[in-house]
């Protein structure tokens, strides 16, 4: 059976095989001669809940462009998390900028413990069960995001 379709602007676009959301939303200015020039910069993560996720930033004039370029961007990118039984296979911590994340594996049944972009980041991933926790004092959602991703890059699986 064929993928369904969806209308977009008057094309039709078939659905992508990730699950996208739109983790940030910031107006961006640039102040020239004539006043000010006004952008937007969004944040994207993308996912297949099969442990393949991947971070996007785009900016251009209108919201739904700078998300489509930011998924774009993030199908440039895309890493692959090893799941085991539905969690992670070890304790791992990293650091992107001010933003600390801990990432912890926990028991069938036991949830999605994690707060804000570690959340939304571990359910688009197809992780289950996970304790996690957010170490730094910034509220900065790209760099606790990057610093998820980061501690996903270091998990390594037994031979």
């Amino acid at each position: 059976m064929a993928e369904p379709m969806r209308k977009f602007r008057g094309r039709e676009r078939e659905k992508s095989e990730y699950d996208q959301k739109v983790l940030d939303v910031a107006r961006v200015t640039r102040v020239v001669a004539g006043g000010r020039r006004f952008r937007f910069r969004t944040a994207v993560v993308i996912g297949n809940r099969a442990g393949k996720v991947a971070l996007g930033i785009a900016k251009a004039q209108d919201v739904t462009t700078a998300v489509e370029k930011a998924v774009a961007s993030a199908k440039k990118n895309l890493l692959i998390v090893p799941i085991k039984d539905a969690t992670i296979p070890h304790e791992v911590t990293a650091k992107f900028g001010a933003a600390k994340v801990i990432l912890k594996p926990a028991k069938k049944g036991r949830g999605l413990v994690a707060g804000g972009v570690v959340r939304v980041i571990c359910d688009l991933v197809g992780i289950q069960n996970i304790s996690a926790k957010v170490v730094s004092r910034t509220t900065n959602k790209i760099n606790n995001a990057r610093a998820t991703l980061a501690a996903f890059e270091k998990i390594r699986m037994k031979k």
